[in-house]
């Protein structure tokens, strides 16, 4: 009995002292491998320092076609043939309608036998100066019969030139029956359907031909742009400002980028008083018929700084409206500092206006789990390579 009870103990005190040597040790103390939440962790950084950038601006635009003409009619009558649909392309001389022009017609006739009375006339005129003439060489009749002659040969002639000028109008008056192209383009809406009685005064033309070969893109710069640009784009004047300007680029409606880039080549000299802007227009290549009028786009101006303080875009984090990144200081701890951006995004990257120098170094990834005075292990990477991995994208 007493055996039993010296080993029930000995078993009971050596378990104590396992449970009690466990205890006394650290969580995760014996698990090879177990993160300490407490190790300072890696964090990548970069040494700003000034580089160049090219900047985007985005403006709203309105496209036009180069030529945009309104097809009316010349004479009265009605629509007798329509030739082409709305949104067909057209060449310069095709006929689109045909006007009924029966009046005109007969003007026509009327008008040629008219000029072959006058010719009839002069013939005739000129047969009786061809008489008179040889009988006042002979002294039988006088001078005075010669002249006679010759004036009414004179006045036939006139007679010829009027009846002559008289078909050419009403000819001229016919070809207004065939309404023809007078550019290269692309019709537009047609209101007026066969059977219409049209006239030169009508409301509303009878279509419109857009030349599209090239299109202008229409947008306005407001005032404090508009200075910005002309007090950082070198020339002595605002055409020469713009002749120096890189291509531009095309946005179209659905977000692609349009394949032709395009020049800004006129700026309207004023500034609205409404709007308190200035209108400009860039002018694109369309060799495929793609851009129509009235359609819109953005047109994108880039512009070249020399030298910008730039951070990626993933350095950065939103708070309350503004952006912020992580500091690096000497005792490898963090401070997060308020930025002031530029509007205009460099690719990847912002443009810094305020709130860091060259030689500051920044956090560039995880950022969102820092925290200000957090203690890192600074990891130093290139910034070109950093920039030029963003520009890959």
């Amino acid at each position: 009995m007493n055996t039993f009870l010296r080993t029930t103990s000995g078993i009971i005190l050596l378990g104590q002292l396992i449970l009690s040597s466990c205890g006394n040790k650290p969580a995760g103390a014996g698990s090879p491998g177990a993160a300490d939440p407490n190790a300072v962790k890696d964090y990548k950084v970069i040494e700003i320092a000034p580089q160049s950038a090219l900047l985007n601006s985005d403006f709203p635009a309105t496209i036009e076609g180069q030529q945009t003409v309104e097809i009316r009619p010349r004479i009265d009558g009605y629509i007798q043939q329509i030739f082409v649909d709305e949104g067909a392309v057209v060449r310069k001389g095709q006929t689109l309608f045909r006007i009924n022009a029966d009046q005109f017609a007969q003007e026509v006739r009327s008008a040629a036998a008219n000029v072959k009375i006058a010719q009839a006339q002069v013939n005739s005129a000129q047969m009786q100066v061809n008489k008179v003439k040889p009988l006042v060489e002979k002294d039988i009749i006088s001078k005075f019969e010669l002249e006679k002659a010759q004036y009414d040969v004179q006045s036939a002639k006139a007679s010829l030139a009027q009846a002559q000028a008289q078909l050419s109008n009403a000819r001229t008056n016919l070809s207004y029956s065939n309404v023809t192209s007078p550019v290269n383009g692309v019709i537009g809406r047609i209101p007026y359907k066969i059977g219409a009685l049209v006239s030169s005064n009508i409301q509303e033309p009878l279509t419109t031909v857009s030349s599209v070969n090239k299109v202008y893109a229409y947008f306005s710069m407001n005032e404090k742009q508009l200075l910005e640009f002309t007090r950082n784009t070198p020339g002595a004047s605002l055409q020469a400002k713009m002749a120096k300007l890189p291509p531009v680029q095309l946005i179209l409606s659905d977000g692609s980028l349009y394949s032709e880039k395009g020049k800004i080549e006129t700026a309207s000299g004023l500034i609205n008083t409404e709007t308190g802007s200035s209108s400009l227009r860039a002018t694109f290549s369309n060799p495929h018929g793609l851009l129509r009028s009235g359609s819109t786009g953005t047109v994108r101006i880039p512009v070249a700084i020399r030298s910008a303080i730039l951070v990626p875009q993933k350095a950065t984090y939103d708070l309350q409206g503004k952006k912020f990144v992580y500091v690096l200081a000497a005792d490898s701890s963090v401070s997060s500092v308020a930025l002031k951006i530029n509007p205009a995004a460099s690719g990847q990257s912002f443009v810094v206006q305020e709130g860091l120098k060259a030689g500051d170094k920044i956090v560039i990834e995880g950022v969102a789990s820092l925290r200000d005075g957090a203690k890192i292990k600074p990891v130093t990477v290139s910034a070109d390579s950093v920039f030029k991995s963003q520009e890959q994208l």
